[in-house]
């Protein structure tokens, strides 16, 4: 990529095609798209681009060196080889980890005959280093009226970090990372402050040289200060301290009209309120987030595998419901438990337990194992304890590759395993999905208020009372678009009611979740989705921040072309 200080944009657009303007524009409904006689010429691009100290980037998407007339084929093959890692796309200012989301524009595994046009990548992005550099990206938008976009490292399973025409500002590099001393009405002990681009993996990093560790993702990759964090973020730690929502004790946050602004429990409550659980890009840009640091040591793990070889169908699913009855004993003692399940395999990969010796974690699995022997199910298992989170969670997290899925969720209540007819309907509900070829992981906790003690945030409701986020999956093929389509469909009418049938009240967890979810409002934010609204007006004036099923979302049309406008009922 050519050096941000020199960048000369026209030359860079010159590289790659650009679709153009398909409807006209009702400029007092739409926001300005590209060929509108209202886009920005490239002069005062290059004017804003020095006014953010040449920080603008032109987006030429990262898969460009895999199709005419560019096309490199040594280069082509090394982004194929890695296409489907995390750090192939985060050190990227706009290619996504979620391929739905790129509307079948540019990626390796198309002919490279086929245009690589920027479709659905935002048109700029800002590499932001200082907080004026947001209050100016955003001042830019509001004037021009350009979509704007917030993003961090692309991790995004809703296609919130992109958009067709948008200029977005660029967080990845904000690294900064303090341990320090905390001390209010709520919380006296150790905290983290990080910077918006802070990654997990970096964070627990720091944290284990001071003899501490930080709830954050099973992906190293995911910033833990961006949409994870703002969104609720499950842990392996879940069990033991919360989701990441729980942990946070103050924010910086530039919002919507320019403003800096520090959010805690004493002053912005409500901001601070709405952006612990709300939805990322939606209230504000956040600059860094303060969460609670927790005191390091033991933590033992295992991982467990068995297949359907030699055993029948109904064996393997007795054995599934067997599990299943064991989670609340589980999650009690502070375990996450990490199950990945087809039609053909089962596996915990792995069940987390911080503060447990290895012989208690073996003593709590031992009645499960009893029953998989009584079964007749043979199986590989492994448990190992280790000295901190960090060793446990290098030896035993699996690899995590980018969302080549299309998923759907929805966060099973723990009445539902409690009881043996209820936990029966849950084992049928599993067979309905795994029988369409589908897959899915329930990541098992409890972060009930017991665990998490007082907290003041937005997180889903229906958090509280779960035993497990079920995330659905279904493979996702590059050169099938139309199958891709129709698996898109099967995700929202069929695989998310077989299982949201059973519980309709409860709800599902944002940041994974099917962006086609019907009642997105009410199962993504629970009761809290009108006061967020209302926060969301005071702090973004203007509806800068918009991200697909975020707060205020349908109150804004995108057409097939990109082009965003307002909703025909929408007076925000």
């Amino acid at each position: 990529m050519p050096s941000l200080n020199t960048l000369k944009l026209g030359a860079v657009l010159g590289l790659v095609a650009i679709a153009p303007a398909i409807e006209a524009s009702d400029s007092s409904s739409c926001r300005c798209f590209p060929g509108d006689d209202c886009w920005p010429s490239v002069s005062t691009w290059d004017a804003f681009n020095q006014s953010v100290d040449g920080r603008l980037v032109a987006t030429v998407p990262l898969a460009a060196p895999c199709h005419a007339p560019n096309y490199d084929e040594e280069k082509c093959e090394v982004l194929k080889d890695g296409w489907l890692l995390p750090e192939e796309h985060y050190q990227s200012s706009s290619s996504l980890m979620a391929p739905f989301f790129t509307n079948d524009t540019c990626d390796p595994y198309h002919p490279v005959s086929k245009p690589c046009t920027l479709g659905n990548f935002v048109r700029y992005a800002v590499n932001v280093s200082t907080p004026a550099h947001v209050a100016k990206t955003l001042q830019f938008a509001n004037e021009h009226n350009i979509r704007f976009v917030i993003r961090n490292t692309g991790h995004d399973y809703n296609g919130k970090s992109t958009g067709a025409g948008a200029l977005s500002v660029w967080t990845h590099h904000l690294k900064d990372i303090e341990i320090k001393d905390w001390a209010d009405d709520w919380y006296v002990g150790k905290a983290v402050k990080l910077g918006a681009g802070v990654q997990g993996i970096e964070a627990y990093e720091a944290a284990q040289a001071q003899g501490l560790r930080v709830v954050g993702g099973e992906c190293p990759s995911v910033g833990i200060a961006g949409g994870y964090s703002q969104g609720g973020g499950h842990s392996s730690l879940s069990s033991k301290y919360g989701l990441g929502a729980d942990q946070v004790l103050e924010w910086e946050v530039i919002d919507g009209t320019g403003r800096l602004l520090v959010a805690n429990r004493q002053q912005n409550t409500d901001l601070y309120w709405a952006l612990a659980g709300g939805g990322g890009g939606t209230y504000g840009v956040v600059w860094s987030m303060t969460s609670k640091a927790h005191a390091d040591g033991q933590v033992s793990g295992l991982n467990l595998t068995f297949t359907t070889t030699d055993i029948s169908d109904d064996t393997f699913f007795k054995a599934v419901e067997l599990y299943n009855s064991y989670l609340p004993s589980f999650v009690d003692e502070g375990i996450m438990s990490l199950n990945f399940l087809t039609n053909t395999s089962f596996s915990l990969s792995p069940m987390t337990a911080p503060g447990l010796s290895l012989e208690k974690l073996k003593s709590l699995v031992q009645p499960f194992l009893s029953g998989l022997d009584k079964l007749g199910i043979t199986y590989e298992y492994h448990a190992e304890s280790f000295p901190t989170y960090l060793d446990q969670f290098n030896a035993q997290v699996p690899l995590v590759e980018i969302a080549v899925s299309q998923y759907g969720s929805w966060l099973l209540p723990r009445s539902l395993v409690e009881e043996n007819s209820t936990r029966h309907d849950v084992t049928e509900a599993f067979k309905t999905i795994l029988s369409t070829g589908a897959t899915f992981t329930t990541v098992a906790v409890n972060v009930s208020k017991e665990v998490t003690g007082d907290v003041y945030n937005a997180v889903n409701p229906a958090w509280r009372n779960a035993i497990a986020h079920v995330l659905l999956y279904t493979d996702w093929e590059f050169n099938q678009p139309e199958e891709m389509l129709a698996q898109q469909k099967l995700m929202t009418e069929v695989l998310v009611p077989s299982i949201s049938k059973l519980a309709p009240e409860s709800g599902a967890y944002l940041n994974e979740a099917d962006f086609r979810q019907p009642d997105f409002k009410t199962a993504f934010y629970g009761k809290n989705y009108d006061t967020l609204r209302e926060i969301k007006a005071k702090y973004d004036p203007d509806s800068l921040f918009y991200g697909l099923t975020a707060v205020g979302s349908d109150e804004w049309t995108v057409s097939e072309s990109g082009r965003m406008c307002r909703a025909a009922t929408s007076s925000a």
